[in-house]
């Protein structure tokens, strides 16, 4: 079954339109920086110009990051586009009734169809990691890595660089997990796909905006955010590195996922089906 569902996802043209849209953009940035990059990173140093930075400081862990930044503030998206028609798709080609027939029961159906999607979701991931990181490196070369925040100023050697973007990715391929999971629930609910797609887009943007906010109001429902703690990969490029805040955000994510799934599996095994 699992492999069935996979050829589900994998048959469709806009599976690949996703991994299309990851090679645009992250080409678009590094041709972006191959012909302006030493503007903008100009621009980036301008506050710490005391300071007599030496080597290849545009380099391709710098770039990758830049690309890691973008790219996953749209993934989520990609990842909504199959994980919520996972079962509102099967619904609104009236497939749904028939594959209930079979001897298998609804809480395996909503397993294997999430299996499926995080398998999609870590495609788009190791892709990233292909297309962002690997093609950079081949562009801008290699170098000690400058991770400028709000309130500090991070200069990473090179050799101390990789293992960083490993977790990094691994992080991140858990926080894509969470969306796969929130719009498999929400599939549960819809006989179109577009409403969980949507839904999940609508929820991540304005729980963000939530946790972006520096509102007092809202510094009491930011731990408990789960698109709070989906950047926590930015802490693998500390110094040194938050493994507390870290793993308390994976923490956090493993529960929602734990929480979104197992809710889709009780609403499911209640839901009437009506196609």
């Amino acid at each position: 079954m699992f492999r069935l569902e996979l050829y589900k996802i994998f048959r469709r043209p806009r599976t690949y339109i996703s991994f299309g849209i990851i090679l645009a953009i992250a080409l678009l940035i590094q041709v972006a920086m191959l012909f302006d990059g030493q503007t903008f990173l100009g621009f980036m140093l301008q506050g710490v110009e005391q300071f007599d930075i030496q080597g290849n400081v545009l380099n391709g862990y710098l770039i990758t990051y830049i690309i890691l930044q973008t790219l996953l503030i749209h993934i989520p998206l990609l990842v909504a586009l199959v994980a919520g028609d996972a079962i509102a798709g099967e619904a609104n080609m009236g497939t749904l009734r028939l594959l209930l027939t079979k001897p298998i029961s609804r809480p395996r159906i909503i397993l294997v169809k999430f299996a499926a999607s995080v398998f999609y979701s870590l495609c788009l991931i190791i892709w990233l990691a292909i297309v962002g990181l690997t093609i950079s490196l081949m562009l801008f070369g290699k170098g000690d890595m400058i991770n400028l925040k709000s309130d500090a100023f991070v200069m990473i050697l090179k050799d101390d660089v990789m293992w960083r973007y490993t977790a990094a990715f691994g992080f991140a391929a858990l926080a894509m997990t969470t969306v796969a999971a929130l719009s498999i629930l929400l599939s549960v609910f819809a006989d179109n796909s577009i409403g969980p797609i949507m839904g999940t887009m609508g929820i991540i943007v304005v729980l963000t905006i939530f946790s972006t906010l520096g509102l007092p109001i809202f510094d009491n429902i930011k731990p408990y955010l789960f698109t709070t703690h989906m950047i926590g990969w930015k802490g693998f490029f500390d110094d040194p590195v938050p493994y507390t805040a870290i793993g308390r955000s994976a923490g956090i994510l493993a529960g929602y996922i734990v929480l979104f799934i197992g809710s889709a599996i009780y609403f499911f095994s209640k839901k009437d089906i009506q196609s």
